[in-house]
């Protein structure tokens, strides 16, 4: 496994569990299981990640300067973002800080 498919990889763990805090805990679905929106705003962010144009130079989505996203997926993933990513630090410590490194480059 190449080493921008490994960071693709981690990436899309860490918004498929972002996600599904975020549904949980928002919608109040059952542990485990994705409302009908939030199952399509995983797939979409999959799909932009397998096809990220920066291959290896991938920077955090947030500081790119082509923004793959169409607008109204950017504001769905903004509010996952702004609501899960100040409480990643105690549901996956290891991938918040691996965020913020790759946010100082």
């Amino acid at each position: 496994m190449s080493g921008n498919q490994k960071r693709i990889d981690r990436e899309k763990a860490v918004i498929r569990q972002m996600i599904a805090v975020y549904c949980r805990q928002r919608h109040h679905g059952p542990t485990g299981e994705l409302c009908t929106d939030c199952c399509e705003l995983l797939d979409y962010a999959c799909r932009r990640l397998e096809h990220c144009p920066k291959g290896e130079r991938k920077s955090s989505c947030r500081k790119c300067e082509i923004h793959c996203y169409s607008p109204s997926y950017r504001q769905r993933m903004r509010a996952v973002m702004r609501y899960v990513g100040p409480r990643m630090l105690l549901i996956n410590p290891i991938a918040a800080i691996r965020h913020m490194l790759s946010e100082l480059q």
